[in-house]
C-alpha cells in the first residue's frame, strides 16, 4: 500500500481545475533566509540531508528540493491572493520539529513573511501544531483550528493565548461544522489585514485518516463562510485522502470563497 500523502491527489486536483478553466502559476524555491524566518538552521538542516527519522515524513530524492518549492508556492499564493495545491503540506511542521507528512511549514512562512495581522484559519481534519507553535503568543496572528478530537497529532484540546481550537467529534457533519466556524470566527473577530487558510478534504465523510463527514457541496458553504470576512485570501493545501474528490471539493470552496465575497486574484 502506498503513502497516502502521494502525487496523485494534487494531480487530480490540478487536472480538475484546469479543465474547469483555471490559471496557475509557477513557484520558485523558497530561499533559505525566508525558511529561517520560521524554523531553526537545525530543522532546514535536517531536511536538506534526510538526517532524521520519522516513519510519517519518508526521506526521497530530492526531497529539499520539493519541501522548498511547497514553501515556495504559499509565498506566491500570499502575494497573488491565490491558492498553492503543491506538495508536501506543513501544518505540522514547527519551529524545531517535522511530522505528519510535513517537512516545513509552508503556510506560517508565507505569513510571517507578509508582515500583516493574519488571522490563520486551519481546515484540515487533524490540528496543525506546527503553526500554533509558530505563532503562539505573536500579537500579530491568531490561530484557528477545526479539526477532529482525539486524533493526530495529540494536540488542540483547548484554547489558548491567540490559539482558538475547536475539536469536533468523528463525522459530526456539514451543518455542526459550518455552526462551529461560525462561532471561531467570532471569537477571532475582525481586527486582520489578510485571512490565510489551510485547507485539508480530510473531513471529507470519508476519509480514511480524519472524517468529519462532509460531503463535497460542504466545502462550498464553508468557503462561502470564510469568504464573508472579506479579506485579502490566500490558500495553502494541506490534506486530504480520497484523490477523487480532491478536484470537486477544492472548486466547491473556492466557489464559496468567492460568492462569500474573500478578496481573491491579483488586486493593486
Amino acid at each position: 500500500m502506498g503513502h497516502p500523502e502521494n502525487p496523485a491527489r494534487v494531480r487530480l486536483l490540478r487536472d480538475y481545475l484546469a479543465r474547469l478553466g483555471f490559471n496557475f502559476w509557477e513557484p520558485e524555491p523558497a530561499p533559505d533566509e525566508a525558511i529561517l524566518k520560521v524554523h531553526t538552521p537545525e530543522l532546514l538542516r535536517r531536511v536538506e540531508t534526510g538526517d532524521f527519522f520519522d516513519p510519517d515524513c519518508p526521506v526521497y530524492p530530492n526531497l529539499a528540493f520539493y519541501a522548498k518549492l511547497a514553501v515556495g508556492g504559499a509565498i506566491l499564493a500570499q502575494r497573488v491572493h491565490g491558492f498553492s495545491i503543491l506538495r508536501p503540506p506543513g501544518h505540522h511542521a514547527g519551529p524545531n520539529f517535522l511530522g505528519g507528512f510535513c517537512y516545513l511549514n509552508n503556510l506560517a512562512v508565507a505569513v510571517r513573511l507578509s508582515g500583516k495581522r493574519t488571522l490563520i484559519v486551519d481546515i484540515d481534519g487533524h490540528h496543525g501544531n506546527g503553526t500554533e507553535a509558530i505563532f503562539l503568543n505573536d500579537p500579530k496572528v491568531t490561530y484557528v483550528s477545526l479539526h477532529r478530537i482525539y486524533n493526530y497529532p495529540g494536540t488542540g484540546h483547548t484554547s489558548y493565548a491567540n490559539a482558538i481550537n475547536v475539536p469536533l467529534p468523528p463525522r459530526c457533519g456539514g451543518e455542526r461544522y459550518v455552526e462551529a466556524l461560525e462561532g471561531a470566527l467570532e471569537k477571532a473577530g475582525r481586527d486582520y489585514e489578510e485571512l490565510a487558510i489551510s485547507v485539508g478534504f480530510d473531513t471529507y465523510k470519508e476519509d480514511p485518516l480524519a472524517s468529519l463527514g462532509l460531503e463535497v457541496e460542504d466545502y462550498y458553504h464553508v468557503g462561502y463562510v470564510l469568504g464573508g470576512l472579506k479579506l485579502p485570501t490566500f490558500c495553502v493545501l494541506e490534506g486530504g485522502y480520497v484523490p477523487e474528490i480532491m478536484g470537486p471539493a477544492a472548486h466547491a470552496f473556492l466557489s464559496g470563497l468567492e460568492e462569500g465575497g474573500a478578496r481573491t486574484g491579483p488586486q493593486n
